[in-house]
């Protein structure tokens, strides 16, 4: 489990295509302090680290992750965001994220308001009909960085970006029409399945 705060902005060093695609960061964590078994969660994908080095780690991605994720639009380069697993005892800064993608949601507008940034995504279309999940005042994971709903309108949500969240990670460099991973708050899930009746 994670909390949604990044705690480094690393990239994609190497992508190798086989049956499952292994993918190489780039990072600034102590990876010493990092054990072959662990939950990274990158851009909001947990992945199991299966290798790594002084300054990477390694880790498998399915076919399906690539389909259902931003992952497979990823390449060399790529700045991806990064948080380890949270320990008992660790403070909970955002909210409680998992590293499940529930969907791929559209940066519709970017626009300055004040020091922040005020950003409009569109959510996915789907079975779950992912908007009527994310509610005003409410917390989403995009990109895997835990923010606050300011208004929800249709399939469309904004979201206020502090300076420090822009230099940090890679929503400063969102733009219109870009793609991000888009988490909805687990409980926002459990409540909608209760209330359906599944």
């Amino acid at each position: 489990m994670f909390s949604g705060i990044i705690t480094d902005l690393g990239s994609v060093r190497a992508i190798e295509a086989s049956g499952d695609s292994r993918f190489e960061f780039s990072t600034g964590f102590d990876t010493v302090a990092i054990d072959i078994g662990a939950s990274v969660c990158c851009s909001g994908v947990c992945l199991t680290v299966i290798d790594k080095g002084e300054d990477w780690f390694a880790a498998n991605v399915s076919a399906e992750t690539l389909v259902r994720t931003t992952m497979g639009d990823w390449s060399e380069g790529s700045a991806v965001n990064f948080e380890r697993a949270l320990k008992i005892g660790d403070e909970l800064g955002g909210h409680m994220v998992f590293g499940h993608v529930d969907g791929v949601a559209t940066a519709v507008s970017v626009a300055e308001e004040g020091e922040s940034r005020r950003i409009v995504f569109e959510a996915p279309d789907g079975p779950d009909v992912l908007h009527r999940m994310i509610a005003a005042k409410g917390s989403v994971a995009v990109d895997g960085v835990s923010l606050t709903v300011n208004e929800v309108e249709d399939s469309r949500f904004g979201v206020n970006v502090i300076p420090h969240t822009l230099a940090a990670t890679t929503l400063g460099a969102l733009g219109p029409g870009d793609r991000a991973n888009l988490e909805i708050d687990m409980l926002a899930r459990y409540i909608a399945r209760l209330l359906e009746g599944k």
